[in-house]
């Protein structure tokens, strides 16, 4: 798997999140998925440290391995990372620039960060808030990722409408997130800059934190050519 901001006009790559059953996710990884997502955020339903411990994913061998966090003090974001042996940070709260380089300054170099972007409606003051947003953090992280905004932080399995991206240039490689399924996944055509990889979560779960693998083998055999 390349990390490198090169790739982001190939086809996606494939982050699956919101995982907490380990045979799933040794299932997912000899799918060769590329990321894997944990969330570490207690109001989550599909909190990790419900069902693992920090050992566990310790054991889990994978370079993609993605803890996400919501408004979390940097002290509990290093310890994870550590404890967890993650590649990437996920940051899905109210983050300010001065908390990433802060952040960044106290995790090992090594270790990725992914800025979300939450998207409201397709209005001008959206369209200002992102692009506010993008060129104050630009230099502190790796990644963005564009999910639905919700009233609470955390997935809301809806879609955003993809075409506000088309308003800007995205400067670093992102994430494409929010209610992605197998009926939407073509509209990311309609994308004149592609995503480096889709995050898909509550449309291929049973039950929260549950994943349906058959659906997901079904829609990455079913993914429309350049996609995934």
């Amino acid at each position: 798997m390349n990390l490198q901001p090169s790739t982001y006009n190939l086809p996606p790559q494939l982050k699956v999140c919101g995982l907490t059953k380990p045979d799933q996710i040794q299932e997912l990884i000899s799918m060769k998925t590329d990321f894997l997502g944990f969330i570490f955020y207690e109001k989550s339903p599909r909190y990790v440290l419900n069902q693992m411990k920090i050992v566990d994913i310790l054991k889990i061998s994978h370079p993609g391995k993605t803890g996400v966090f919501v408004n979390e003090k940097i002290e509990t974001v290093t310890h994870i990372a550590k404890k967890a042996g993650l590649h990437l940070i996920q940051l899905h709260g109210d983050e300010s620039e001065d908390f990433i380089i802060e952040l960044r300054q106290k995790l090992e170099p090594s270790i990725k960060i992914i800025k979300v972007i939450r998207i409201g409606n397709n209005n001008e003051e959206t369209k200002i808030k992102i692009k506010e947003t993008i060129n104050s953090l630009i230099s502190v992280v790796d990644y963005f990722l564009f999910d639905t905004d919700g009233k609470a932080f955390g997935g809301t399995g809806k879609q955003f409408d993809w075409t506000l991206l088309n308003e800007f240039k995205i400067p670093l490689p992102y994430f494409l997130s929010g209610g992605i399924s197998e009926e939407n996944i073509e509209n990311i055509n309609l994308l004149n800059q592609k995503p480096f990889a889709i995050d898909i979560n509550s449309k291929f779960e049973i039950e929260p934190g549950n994943k349906d693998l058959k659906k997901i083998k079904k829609f990455i055999s079913k993914s429309p050519k350049g996609t995934i």
